[in-house]
């Protein structure tokens, strides 16, 4: 038990990964050398949690840490040779391609003062990236997932940043996006400068709105995420890069320090993320062997082997104590309560890439008294009832099956079922109630129609961005709309004899 409660003295993270086809500890090499050999997480990487290929060792000649140009092109050279480094991924079906957009200066936008919060939800920003080549967009395509940032200077409401550091982030959002679109983006304002932070924040988070015409799903799911449970927070940002405007992306909050100063007013503890598509990161008890959760968890900055004992203690406490003592065994460890509105908020608001589905693809902090929390990682497929189940998905779904743990035990107490299902009734009635989404709607669309309309860079039309929430006006609103989802889900989850049958209680 000691070794378990160290881990609250130990501050968290920053993306600890075992470079794919590289040891642990990667060797100086020169650059002519074929790829070291080495084991990689431990089996075949999870899709989405790929660890980073370490090149800056390697190529840092001059030892500053980073990558200079000259050091980057031999850097994509070397990439280039040895493609064995990397997942196979299939060529994007998308086959439009994007358009220069609209040129503009730092000049030709209003600032916005500082003491507005960089996630102001009324707040439009425009961030001005420059890069200095051309070919900046191929250079983050070659560098994505590596150790490899490719320098930018930013500038926001009038205010120069020197070497932020860019690369390309994501998964789907990303392989199934072809080059001249929108990709999603990272900034890392501490790359180089490690006190340099935008208004109070190191890293960015730059959606693409992949499978989201509308732009707003991933920004609603977390605002209405937040009245439950602490949460990452969203608004919109408009990005221009070397001159030209690229149109409006969707700022997600980075899971990371200043996320959890902000929520919690403590930074230490430790955080993973479990990554999409993991079939083993849905805290079921995997034994005793910690390479076996190494396999489907990634945790943040300095690996920790007492915080890793202590992640495999929680799932070992879940999956092997008898239901009628499992919420007084869980209570020290775990915020029982939270997770239960993290599932019910999953559930009720049909997250496609949520842990109903897929078991996977959330984030987990243990906070300084080792209570381990949830919060969603990636929302982009919430509101949409065109998925499996669509809007009259059971809200007792995947209670059988054991890769989803949480839902698998906790909702076998009775109790704990009650609750949760409350709580799922709870949303329906408040938040999917067109009165009170609807004006929410309403105030996004209209903050940023105008760039949607001009951004050549877009991954979907102009029209789908306005259908995406009401449909075509001239029939009712289907499930696959912001409108008609919330309408349907509504009235199916306020009439289920189970959420009814709890509410009453």
């Amino acid at each position: 038990m000691p070794r378990l409660l160290s881990l609250l003295t130990l501050s968290l993270i920053v993306a600890v990964a075992v470079p794919l086809g590289q040891s642990m500890t990667p060797q100086q090499a020169p650059a002519t050398q074929g790829p070291p050999a080495g084991r990689g997480r431990g089996g075949v990487p999870v899709q989405g949690a790929e660890p980073d290929i370490v090149l800056v060792d390697r190529f840092d000649k001059d030892g500053n840490k980073r990558l200079d140009y000259l050091e980057r092109t031999a850097a994509r050279e070397y990439l280039a040779a040895h493609p064995e480094l990397r997942r196979t991924v299939r060529p994007p079906a998308m086959t439009r391609r994007g358009t220069p957009g609209p040129r503009l200066a730092p000049n030709g936008v209003r600032a916005v003062q500082s003491a507005v919060s960089l996630y102001d939800a009324s707040t439009l920003r425009t961030l001005f990236l420059q890069f200095e080549r051309d070919d900046w967009e191929q250079e983050l395509a070659a560098f994505y997932h590596t150790d490899v940032e490719v320098p930018a200077t930013v500038i926001v409401d009038g205010k120069t940043y020197r070497d932020v550091g860019v690369g390309f982030r994501g998964n789907n959002s990303y392989t199934a996006v072809p080059e001249s679109l929108k990709r999603p983006l990272t900034l890392s304002f501490d790359s180089v400068h490690a006190d340099q932070h935008l208004l109070g924040y190191r890293t960015l988070h730059l959606l693409n709105s992949n499978q989201d015409p509308t732009y707003l799903r991933s920004v609603l799911y977390l605002d209405v995420a937040r009245e439950y449970i602490p949460t990452l927070r969203a608004n919109f940002m408009r990005v221009v890069i070397n001159g030209e405007s690229w149109g409006v992306y969707p700022n997600q909050q980075a899971f990371n320090k200043d996320y959890l100063r902000d929520v919690y007013k403590d930074s230490s503890g430790k955080q993973w993320k479990s990554p999409n598509n993991s079939v083993g990161g849905g805290l079921s008890y995997l034994g005793d062997d910690v390479a076996l959760y190494r396999r489907w968890y990634e945790m943040k900055g300095k690996d920790d082997p007492a915080a890793w004992t202590a992640l495999m203690h929680v799932t070992k406490v879940l999956n092997d104590t008898p239901a009628e003592q499992l919420e007084r065994a869980l209570a020290p460890i775990m915020d029982v309560d939270g997770v239960l509105k993290f599932l019910a908020l999953d559930v009720a608001l049909i997250n496609g890439d949520g842990y109903w589905n897929d078991g996977s693809d959330f984030n987990l902090y243990f906070d300084a008294k080792g209570r381990l929390h949830l919060t969603p990682h990636d929302a982009n497929e919430g509101f949409r009832g065109g998925g499996r189940g669509g809007p009259v998905l059971d809200p007792l779904t995947a209670l059988d099956d054991s890769n989803k743990a949480l839902r698998h035990r906790l909702l076998a107490v009775p109790a704990l079922r009650t609750r949760y299902l409350a709580y799922v009734g709870d949303i329906a009635g408040k938040w999917l109630d067109w009165s009170r989404l609807g004006p929410m709607v309403e105030r996004y669309q209209t903050l940023i129609a105008a760039d949607v309309a001009s951004d050549t860079r877009k991954l979907d039309t102009t029209e789908a961005f306005t259908t995406g929430v009401h449909g075509d006006g001239k029939t009712a609103a289907a499930a696959t709309t912001i409108k008609g989802f919330a309408g349907q889900r509504q009235a199916f989850l306020l009439n289920h004899p189970d959420v009814k049958g709890a509410r009453a209680k």
